[in-house]
């Protein structure tokens, strides 16, 4: 337990830093390039890029919260677990990206584009892992009951999923 709150804790900003910048759950879906290929709609596009700063501002939320000397051992916990689940999508999610946006370099199909499935089934397995990464941030939120900040801070990433899974549905349904 003192690992976790002591230097485990002062690792979490920067690691998870580079994980929002590197993949980010909202990164699952978007690149400049991917609308123009035709696969995705410019409004795909911008739903999928709201996403951005919705996963940044949950991330920085929670690291700040982890790092206040005022949060109670049991909340600080709670977060931290948080920050641990929503990293671990990250690197889930980190593939599908990949695969969504080498679009941008395969441009030319004419009438029956490729793409589309490998687009889709990226989409079916990002939201398979947003909804097994749900079910458990609401585990956790049901051991942190006792702990108001961190439950709060738990039901603040499961919207964030609820929404990111929303967005994805919307697309998919038009692929």
């Amino acid at each position: 337990m003192h690992g976790l709150m002591g230097t485990m804790l002062f690792s979490f900003p920067a690691r998870a830093h580079r994980k929002m910048l590197a993949a980010g759950l909202g990164l699952a879906l978007v690149s400049p390039g991917v609308c123009g290929a035709g696969v995705l709609s410019e409004s795909d596009f911008r739903q999928a890029e709201s996403l951005k700063p919705l996963f940044a501002n949950l991330m920085n939320d929670l690291v700040a919260t982890a790092k206040r000397p005022d949060v109670s051992g049991g909340d600080a916990e709670c977060v931290n677990s948080t920050v641990r689940e929503l990293l671990q999508i990250s690197d889930e999610l980190a593939s599908y990206e990949y695969l969504i946006t080498m679009e941008k370099d395969l441009t030319d199909f004419g009438d029956k584009n490729p793409m589309r499935d490998i687009v889709k089934f990226a989409v079916d397995k990002s939201s398979t892992i947003l909804s097994g990464e749900r079910k458990r941030l609401v585990q956790i939120s049901e051991r942190c009951t006792k702990y108001p900040l961190g439950q709060g801070k738990i039901e603040q990433a499961v919207t964030v999923i609820d929404t990111t899974t929303g967005i994805l549905d919307s697309i998919r349904a038009r692929l």
